[in-house]
Protein backbone atom coordinates (compact mmCIF):
# COMPACT_ATOMS: atom_id res chain seq x y z
CA UNK A 1 0.00 0.00 0.00
CA UNK A 2 1.59 3.25 -1.16
CA UNK A 3 0.54 6.26 0.78
CA UNK A 4 1.68 9.72 -0.12
CA UNK A 5 3.71 11.25 2.64
CA UNK A 6 2.18 14.00 4.68
CA UNK A 7 3.29 17.47 3.80
CA UNK A 8 5.83 18.99 6.09
CA UNK A 9 4.59 21.58 8.52
CA UNK A 10 7.75 23.57 7.89
CA UNK A 11 6.20 25.22 4.83
CA UNK A 12 5.27 28.81 5.47
CA UNK A 13 2.27 30.59 4.11
CA UNK A 14 2.93 32.72 1.06
CA UNK A 15 1.76 36.23 0.64
CA UNK A 16 -1.49 36.30 -1.32
CA UNK A 17 0.00 38.67 -3.90
CA UNK A 18 2.80 36.15 -4.55
CA UNK A 19 0.21 33.50 -5.30
CA UNK A 20 -1.68 35.82 -7.62
CA UNK A 21 1.49 36.63 -9.55
CA UNK A 22 2.49 32.98 -10.08
CA UNK A 23 1.79 31.69 -13.57
CA UNK A 24 -0.08 28.60 -12.38
CA UNK A 25 -2.14 30.62 -9.91
CA UNK A 26 -4.40 33.48 -10.72
CA UNK A 27 -1.62 35.47 -12.39
CA UNK A 28 -3.43 35.76 -15.71
CA UNK A 29 -6.51 37.18 -14.07
CA UNK A 30 -4.46 39.64 -12.04
CA UNK A 31 -2.57 40.79 -15.13
CA UNK A 32 -5.77 41.35 -17.09
CA UNK A 33 -7.32 43.20 -14.18
CA UNK A 34 -4.28 45.46 -13.88
CA UNK A 35 -4.35 46.10 -17.65
CA UNK A 36 -8.04 47.03 -17.52
CA UNK A 37 -7.39 49.37 -14.58
CA UNK A 38 -4.60 51.10 -16.53
CA UNK A 39 -6.87 51.29 -19.57
CA UNK A 40 -9.67 52.87 -17.52
CA UNK A 41 -7.22 55.40 -16.05
CA UNK A 42 -5.95 56.34 -19.52
CA UNK A 43 -9.49 56.79 -20.83
CA UNK A 44 -10.45 58.89 -17.81
CA UNK A 45 -7.43 61.17 -18.40
CA UNK A 46 -8.18 61.43 -22.11
CA UNK A 47 -11.82 62.32 -21.41
CA UNK A 48 -10.70 64.92 -18.86
CA UNK A 49 -8.49 66.55 -21.50
CA UNK A 50 -11.51 66.70 -23.83
CA UNK A 51 -13.68 68.25 -21.06
CA UNK A 52 -15.83 65.13 -20.91
CA UNK A 53 -14.76 63.70 -17.55
CA UNK A 54 -18.42 63.50 -16.49
CA UNK A 55 -18.81 60.59 -18.94
CA UNK A 56 -16.00 58.49 -17.46
CA UNK A 57 -18.21 56.85 -14.83
CA UNK A 58 -20.72 55.84 -17.50
CA UNK A 59 -18.23 53.95 -19.68
CA UNK A 60 -17.03 50.35 -19.36
CA UNK A 61 -13.90 49.53 -21.30
CA UNK A 62 -12.29 46.46 -22.74
CA UNK A 63 -10.37 45.09 -25.67
CA UNK A 64 -12.12 43.20 -28.40
CA UNK A 65 -11.38 39.52 -27.87
CA UNK A 66 -8.46 38.41 -29.98
CA UNK A 67 -7.31 41.93 -30.76
CA UNK A 68 -5.28 44.35 -28.68
CA UNK A 69 -5.74 47.18 -31.16
CA UNK A 70 -9.51 47.49 -31.12
CA UNK A 71 -10.92 49.15 -28.04
CA UNK A 72 -14.56 48.60 -27.07
CA UNK A 73 -16.46 51.17 -25.02
CA UNK A 74 -19.75 50.02 -23.50
CA UNK A 75 -22.17 52.77 -22.53
CA UNK A 76 -25.63 52.72 -21.02
CA UNK A 77 -27.45 55.07 -23.38
CA UNK A 78 -27.57 56.01 -27.03
CA UNK A 79 -26.99 59.70 -26.28
CA UNK A 80 -23.64 58.93 -24.62
CA UNK A 81 -22.75 56.63 -27.50
CA UNK A 82 -23.47 59.32 -30.10
CA UNK A 83 -21.44 61.88 -28.14
CA UNK A 84 -18.49 59.50 -28.00
CA UNK A 85 -18.84 58.76 -31.72
CA UNK A 86 -18.50 62.49 -32.40
CA UNK A 87 -15.22 62.79 -30.50
CA UNK A 88 -13.62 59.44 -31.47
CA UNK A 89 -10.76 60.91 -33.54
CA UNK A 90 -9.83 63.27 -30.70
CA UNK A 91 -10.18 60.47 -28.14
CA UNK A 92 -7.87 58.19 -30.15
CA UNK A 93 -5.28 61.00 -30.37
CA UNK A 94 -5.49 61.58 -26.61
CA UNK A 95 -5.11 57.86 -25.92
CA UNK A 96 -1.97 57.78 -28.11
CA UNK A 97 -0.52 60.55 -25.92
CA UNK A 98 -0.92 58.27 -22.89
CA UNK A 99 0.78 55.36 -24.66
CA UNK A 100 -2.39 53.45 -25.46
CA UNK A 101 -2.12 52.33 -29.06
CA UNK A 102 -5.45 51.48 -30.55
CA UNK A 103 -6.27 51.47 -34.23
CA UNK A 104 -10.05 51.52 -33.78
CA UNK A 105 -12.58 52.29 -31.09
CA UNK A 106 -16.03 50.72 -31.13
CA UNK A 107 -18.80 52.27 -29.07
CA UNK A 108 -21.58 49.89 -28.10
CA UNK A 109 -24.76 50.47 -26.12
CA UNK A 110 -25.19 47.74 -23.54
CA UNK A 111 -28.70 46.50 -22.90
CA UNK A 112 -30.34 48.00 -19.85
CA UNK A 113 -31.49 45.65 -17.11
CA UNK A 114 -35.24 45.08 -17.14
CA UNK A 115 -37.29 47.47 -15.06
CA UNK A 116 -39.57 44.67 -13.94
CA UNK A 117 -38.80 41.68 -11.79
CA UNK A 118 -40.26 38.20 -11.94
CA UNK A 119 -41.52 37.24 -8.51
CA UNK A 120 -42.80 33.85 -7.40
CA UNK A 121 -46.54 33.55 -7.06
CA UNK A 122 -47.48 33.77 -3.40
CA UNK A 123 -51.06 32.60 -3.57
CA UNK A 124 -51.55 29.09 -4.88
CA UNK A 125 -54.57 28.51 -7.01
CA UNK A 126 -57.16 26.14 -5.64
CA UNK A 127 -57.34 22.86 -7.47
CA UNK A 128 -60.79 22.01 -8.83
CA UNK A 129 -62.62 19.52 -6.66
CA UNK A 130 -65.28 18.32 -9.07
CA UNK A 131 -67.33 19.09 -12.14
CA UNK A 132 -69.22 22.37 -12.38
CA UNK A 133 -72.90 22.40 -13.35
CA UNK A 134 -72.34 23.03 -17.05
CA UNK A 135 -69.78 20.24 -17.39
CA UNK A 136 -71.95 17.81 -15.44
CA UNK A 137 -75.01 18.53 -17.64
CA UNK A 138 -72.92 18.15 -20.77
CA UNK A 139 -71.61 14.73 -19.70
CA UNK A 140 -75.12 13.62 -18.69
CA UNK A 141 -76.59 14.63 -22.07
CA UNK A 142 -73.86 12.66 -23.84
CA UNK A 143 -74.57 9.70 -21.57
CA UNK A 144 -78.26 9.75 -22.62
CA UNK A 145 -77.31 9.59 -26.31
CA UNK A 146 -75.10 6.52 -25.92
CA UNK A 147 -76.33 2.95 -26.11
CA UNK A 148 -76.37 0.71 -22.99
CA UNK A 149 -73.59 -1.57 -24.30
CA UNK A 150 -71.19 1.25 -25.24
CA UNK A 151 -67.70 1.21 -23.66
CA UNK A 152 -67.75 5.00 -23.60
CA UNK A 153 -70.99 4.90 -21.59
CA UNK A 154 -69.40 2.95 -18.75
CA UNK A 155 -66.43 5.36 -18.71
CA UNK A 156 -68.72 8.39 -18.48
CA UNK A 157 -70.73 6.74 -15.70
CA UNK A 158 -67.50 6.20 -13.73
CA UNK A 159 -66.49 9.81 -14.36
CA UNK A 160 -69.81 11.12 -13.07
CA UNK A 161 -69.72 8.82 -10.07
CA UNK A 162 -66.12 9.70 -9.08
CA UNK A 163 -66.29 13.46 -9.76
CA UNK A 164 -69.09 14.80 -7.59
CA UNK A 165 -69.57 18.53 -7.32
Amino acid sequence: MNLTPKSSRKHTAHDWMDYLRESHGLGGILAKTEDLAKLKTSINLALANLDLEHLSSKIETGWRSGSQNELVLLVSSASIASRLQQILPSLINELWKYGLQCSAVKVRVKPAPPAWEVKPRLDQREKPTGLNDVAKKSWESLLEKLGPDSGLRSSIEKLLKNKPK
